[in-house]
């Protein structure tokens, strides 16, 4: 049976601490309140096996399941400190039950909900804390939650049309792998051996991927070795900010798919941008956190003087147009929300707009790697097939002869 450690006020007025074994954190209150304790605060006594050593992991689609069930438990009116303790006992997510009985805990304590979730700060981003944080002050907490939860969506939407997009050519391109390694690895080398009992001269095809196997065979090791070592100094490499920069930089400087990551950055920037603006929070505070909500150097970098540029009176378009980072499509719809005063409505509606644009990116770079990868495994394959027939028609020729 689970033990709960308690901290309550006793009918005297004093402190009273313990121990309670109870199913359930809910029974072991109603154990303490039937005592007369008032004030409780109960905390689950783990065991060492239950203990996390890396800490409670909550996907992006919990987050996004909890803040819409937080809105509509807010909105129905129910008190924020009873909406966690319902989504703590109704969950069956392990690591969302630990996040929510740790904010229950805290809610108990006289903290106020953005608070707690500063304590867990890998699993609420710093824009989701900051947007709540100025949802407090204005009394829009379920309003601010779904539009939190909505964004979320959309965010996860993006990354599986993303993952769905590469499925097709890694199959193919594994498929491949597969096919050229049985052929050359294990079908040549007996056709080797029979194409030296019989004393024959190989097609220059044949020789080739002869040459290029026993090359393989005998300097293997080496080549894991040099890979090994290539892919230890790209990790080490990413590890600086140097190396970071550099790898965002070559990304954004690829055809097609720098159009397609530029894209993405914008629409999450301005996606961000939106959010805080509409829940209230002032704009150099939104502004710093959408920047660093979007994880490339390059932009962080170039962002970092807009902030200075806007406070000093420049607005944020013809900063950010400054920068290079945006497309004069994003920078003429900020333009016209600041000269307008709807700033908010405009980078929503230019959130949606690079959106739909992405959407088409990739799609289009989808069209282009599939054919790719396909042409390249095919001539891969190809070769190889061409190097086996010739060499049975070589040898069949021969021995004609």
């Amino acid at each position: 049976m689970p033990k709960f450690a308690y901290v309550a006020t006793a009918p005297d007025g004093l402190q009273a601490k313990g121990v309670e074994k109870a199913d359930s954190r809910s029974a072991a209150e109603l154990a303490l309140y039937d005592r007369e304790l008032r004030d409780i605060r109960v905390t689950e006594k783990k065991s060492i096996l239950q203990l996390e050593i890396s800490g409670p992991r909550v996907k992006r689609e919990d987050l996004m399941h909890l803040s819409r069930q937080m809105a509509a438990f807010v909105r129905a009116g129910l008190p924020i400190l009873d909406a966690v303790h319902t989504i703590a006992q109704e969950t069956e997510n392990s690591s969302v039950r630990v996040v929510m009985e740790d904010i229950e805990e805290s809610l108990r304590s006289g903290e106020r909900f953005s608070d707690c979730l500063d304590r867990h700060a890998k699993i609420f981003p710093d824009f989701y804390r900051g947007i709540v944080r100025s949802a407090e002050l204005t009394g829009e907490l379920d309003v601010v939650l779904t539009r939190l939860a909505v964004y979320i969506e959309r965010d996860l939407e993006a990354r599986r049309k993303i993952q769905a997009a590469t499925i097709y050519p890694a199959v193919i391109m594994v498929m491949s792998i597969v096919t050229i390694t049985v052929l050359a690895g294990f079908v040549l080398p007996k056709f080797k051996v029979f194409f030296k009992s019989l004393d024959a001269k190989l097609p220059l095809p044949t020789r080739m991927l002869l040459a290029v196997t026993d090359f393989l065979t005998s300097w293997w090791w080496a080549l894991l070795v040099g890979v090994g070592v290539i892919v230890l100094s790209i990790g080490v490499a990413l590890r600086t900010e140097t190396g970071r920069y550099t790898k965002d930089r070559i990304l954004l400087k690829t055809p097609v798919l720098g159009t397609t990551i530029q894209y993405a950055l914008v629409e999450r920037f301005c996606r961000i941008l939106a959010s805080m603006v509409n829940a209230g929070v002032n704009l150099p505070e939104a502004l710093r956190v959408s920047t660093e909500s979007l994880r490339n150097r390059v932009y962080i970098r170039a962002l970092s003087s807009v902030n200075e540029a806007m406070l000093e009176g420049q607005g944020i378009a013809t900063p950010l147009a400054r920068t290079q980072m945006f497309p004069n499509t994003a920078v003429q719809m900020l333009r016209v929300g600041e000269d307008t005063g709807t700033l908010d409505a405009q980078l929503e509606v230019t959130a949606q707009y690079y959106e739909t644009e992405l959407d088409y990116k990739i799609k289009k770079l989808t069209s282009l790697f599939e054919p790719a990868i396909i042409v390249v495994m095919g001539l891969l394959v190809g070769f190889v097939a061409v190097a086996l027939v010739s060499a049975m028609y070589g040898v069949f020729h021969q021995v004609k002869v």
